[in-house]
């Protein structure tokens, strides 16, 4: 099949528009993980901001795709299920394991490392105090405490922590808790990267 993808048994020709895929395949099977939470809040603490405090916050401008090839939407934002917060926190992106995953916007990495339920993950916080989680990474290329700017590559898909398969789940809070969940389709949306 030529220009076909077969992901866990789901083909896919490209990518999937959003709004029209289920809840199948690879995804996420965790929820609320206070673990991760109280490294991420610790490193958070550590790493300085780059505006003061009660400073207005910087529009981050045009943001980019975390991926630059065909990918499957597996679990969309705010799928209702037993996740701690009543729905699916981020949206779920199956690609093979490996595939280059890029910094959707610029930012500072405050965490970067295995984070339990999350597997290998990569947070970054944005200049309009936003954060962009990328979960279940096979491979992180930055570290914790880098500036990195918008299309960087940052990490490579997989499945680790707590997922039914190689996807890449991406989450954009409004600010560092968990629970602070934002549509993350919308969120790019509103900047110039729409994932279809």
């Amino acid at each position: 099949m030529s220009g076909a993808l077969c992901l866990g048994g789901v083909l896919s020709t490209g990518a999937a528009p959003y709004g029209t895929a289920r809840s199948v395949g690879a995804s996420c099977a965790h929820g609320h993980d206070p673990v991760f939470e109280a490294a991420l809040a610790a490193a958070d603490a550590r790493i300085p901001r780059d505006a003061a405090p009660g400073a207005r916050a910087a529009v981050p401008g045009v943001l980019a795709l975390p991926l630059r090839r065909g990918y499957r939407v597996t679990a969309r934002y705010g799928v209702r299920g037993n996740w701690l917060a009543g729905h699916h926190t981020g949206i779920d992106l199956a690609v093979p394991r490996g595939t280059p995953v890029y910094a959707a916007g610029a930012g500072t990495v405050v965490l970067a490392r295995s984070s339990g339920a999350y597997g290998n993950a990569v947070t970054i916080r944005m200049p309009d105090g936003h954060y962009a989680l990328y979960a279940h990474l096979s491979r992180i290329r930055t570290r914790s405490g880098a500036r990195v700017t918008t299309g960087a590559r940052i990490a490579d898909s997989g499945s680790t922590g707590r997922a039914t398969g190689p996807h890449l789940h991406l989450e954009i809070r409004s600010k560092r808790p968990y629970g602070s969940d934002v549509d993350p389709v919308a969120y790019l949306a509103r900047h110039g990267a729409r994932l279809r």
